[in-house]
């Protein structure tokens, strides 16, 4: 199952990709909104793991375009720092974590996102 990890901060990138792959987990990483619709992987993408406050088009933008799109992936959205308002819609769209969170924390959200 591939994970999209969409999150502008370089650190947090990095360690979701090492947590995940652990995990046993196939993982690919985008710095930006842009550059994982650029990438076409949407369409290999089982699960998505999004930062909802990213510059440009931020999470909720691109689970909106995806949907636009007729393109569904489950999404858990991630945060450190999103307005209220973000962070409602965060939740009617999907899974939302707090950052930092668990490696289990991770896991549980993903499995409720895929529905596993």
């Amino acid at each position: 199952m591939l994970i999209a990890v969409v999150d502008d901060d370089e650190a947090v990138r990095e360690s979701l990709l090492d947590l995940l792959e652990v995990s046993g987990y196939s993982v690919e990483a985008f710095a930006s909104a842009t550059e994982f619709l650029d990438s076409a992987r949407f369409a290999d993408t089982r699960c998505l793991l999004l930062d909802i406050s990213m510059p440009g088009m931020n999470g909720i933008e691109l689970n909106n375009e995806l949907k636009r799109r007729n393109i569904t992936i489950p999404v858990v959205f991630m945060t450190g720092h999103a307005q209220d308002a973000l962070i409602s819609e965060a939740k009617r769209e999907g899974v939302c974590l707090f950052k930092p969170f668990a490696g289990n924390e991770l896991e549980s959200a993903i499995k409720t996102a895929v529905g596993a």
